[in-house]
């Protein structure tokens, strides 16, 4: 695996295999790595001949400073996780790389209620900041693929909507989340949690299961309402429980009247804030 720091050197190698008919996956990260970044890797080489990933903790993303501070990072490990599982290119630039002074990488778009709802109503500005670091890697990798995981149904739905916007000329595609024995989506933010919290997480998986089981004869609503008791019950403290169209995100109250639909959770378990999902009608394209 070869490791870049700076643009240019990255971009001049990057060519190369270009010259050479080879298709480039990206997986852009922010460090902390686990086993369902690595199925991320392994489903951009089913799909290129080369696989670039990128560990990149962005700060414009994140409007908590002690989130920012908090956030794991362990490039060592992670260095070694992914020479492991045959990563061709490791790209860990600093901010001023990322961010150079002069240079206006901020992304004008007009993206409705997408970034409104959900996350974006919880963690203003969050979106803005995600969409401007992932334009700007993807002005300076040029992939074929962008790999990007379902556990963060929000943000690739809102990549997906930039890509479709600005033409970008990069196919998305989207890995299945990776889950533990006992059903809690992998993140790095496990890390920080202690084992009582860790056990508690487990809630949220489950609560995704009965409103799949319940969504067919229950008015939605009512699914989310009681999905909130169910969290707040197991020791948890959830911020939203929302069932919304895959597409648009935006509420569903009769379920007869969409085909694409998925139920989005973020919760706190001690200080550790988690979100997941699962699909209850339909699927991913």
């Amino acid at each position: 695996m070869q490791l870049y720091s700076q643009v240019t050197n990255l971009q001049a190698a990057l060519q190369k295999e270009k010259k050479s008919g080879h298709k480039i996956a990206f997986i852009p990260t922010m460090g902390a790595l686990h086993e369902g970044h690595l199925s991320l890797i392994a489903l951009g080489k089913e799909h290129a001949h080369l696989s670039v990933c990128s560990i990149f903790v962005n700060p414009t993303q994140f409007n908590n400073a002690m989130d920012l501070q908090k956030y794991p990072r362990t490039m060592e490990q992670d260095t070694r996780l992914l020479e492991a599982s045959g990563c061709d290119f490791l790209f860990a630039p600093s901010n001023d790389v990322i961010y150079p002074a002069g240079l206006d990488t901020e992304v004008h778009l007009d993206l409705g209620n997408l970034d409104l709802v959900m996350e974006g109503h919880f963690r203003p500005g969050h979106f803005k900041g995600m969409l401007q670091v992932v334009k700007r890697l993807l002005d300076i990798v040029h992939p074929d693929y962008l790999i990007m995981g379902q556990k963060d149904f929000q943000q690739f739905t809102l990549v997906a909507f930039m890509i479709r916007q600005l033409q970008l000329r990069v196919k998305l595609i989207v890995g299945p989340t990776l889950r533990e024995r006992d059903g809690l989506a992998m993140s790095s933010r496990n890390q920080r949690l202690n084992a009582e919290e860790r056990r508690k997480a487990v809630a949220i998986y489950q609560c995704l299961l009965k409103l799949k089981n319940k969504l067919s004869n229950t008015n939605s609503v009512v699914l989310e309402q009681n999905a909130m008791k169910y969290l707040e019950e197991a020791g948890l403290k959830p911020e939203y429980v929302e069932i919304v169209d895959g597409n648009s995100l935006q509420k569903v109250i009769n379920p007869e009247k969409h085909d694409y639909i998925v139920a989005c959770i973020a919760a706190w378990s001690g200080e550790v804030r988690l979100i997941d999902n699962l699909i209850l009608k339909g699927g991913l394209n």
